[in-house]
């Protein structure tokens, strides 16, 4: 008889099966088996490499920006000037040759220009690779302002441009008890520059005198002595066309549109 006990048995003992999870078998060193399924690690060496790649791209760009002469301003073009001169506007930019274009604070040179008094603004835009380009609207007279000897010119602001012996041709004159370097803002003058602006081309050519004799109540007078009551300068639009309504089929010397929903003539 065999004996199949405690102290003997047929079968060898058993190994436990691997659980998920458990961590992979290592070699003597502490390196992972191959197959075992574990990732190697990366070396230090390579993160280093990366950032110091990293650190002189970035470093090479702003040399390129900042420090070397490729992009710097080399030409500054100036536009939509007629009375203001380009050198005027461009010493009053003051961006030097050689500048890095980066470097260019483009707010700042726009506010330098509008210094100068016939410049109503300024556009600055940079030209990529070495180029400035200087965008100016000048300011336009609309107004003369009848002075001791002569007029002052003025814009929509109040803002003079220039001064004349007579009043141009087709410019109406602003009527004022004010001189005429203190319309400068001027709410009455800015209304009276925005019924004028809303006008049509045929009347606003023959208007001949604008004046606001109560605070923003606007009244123009046309070269044929014809009264034009706006008051204030709310509703142009619908006043310019019921006026010009009217005009067409009910001629008269006295048109009254500064009423909402109502006109009066006579």
């Amino acid at each position: 008889m065999t004996d199949t006990g405690i102290l003997g048995g047929s079968d060898p003992p058993q190994t436990p099966p691997a659980h998920e999870g458990a961590p992979a078998p290592h070699g003597p060193l502490g390196t992972p088996l191959r197959g075992s399924g574990a990732r190697p690690r990366r070396t230090p060496w390579r993160a280093v490499f990366f950032g110091l790649a990293g650190v002189g791209i970035v470093g090479a760009l702003a040399w390129a920006l900042l420090g070397s002469r490729v992009f710097v301003v080399r030409s500054v073009q100036v536009t939509g000037t007629h009375r203001v001169s380009v050198s005027a506007v461009k010493a009053a930019a003051d961006v030097p040759t050689g500048t890095p274009l980066l470097r260019v604070d483009t707010g700042a040179v726009e506010r330098r220009v509008e210094a100068i008094r016939d410049v109503a603004s300024a556009t600055v835009s940079k030209s990529w690779p070495d180029g400035l380009v200087i965008a100016v609207r000048e300011r336009i007279p609309v107004f003369a302002v009848r002075m001791s000897h002569g007029y002052d010119l003025m814009d929509p602001t109040g803002v003079i441009v220039t001064w004349a012996a007579a009043r141009p041709a087709g410019m109406p004159e602003y009527v004022t008890s004010l001189p005429g370097n203190t319309l400068r803002g001027n709410a009455d003058l800015t209304a009276s520059a925005s019924v004028l602006s809303s006008l049509p081309g045929w009347l606003s050519r023959s208007v001949a005198q604008v004046w606001a004799l109560e605070p923003g109540q606007v009244t123009v007078r046309l070269s044929d002595n014809v009264t034009i009551v706006w008051g204030s300068d709310d509703r142009n639009q619908q006043k310019s066309q019921e006026l010009r309504i009217l005009m067409k089929q009910a001629p008269a010397k006295y048109y009254d549109v500064s009423a909402d929903g109502t006109v009066v003539t006579k």
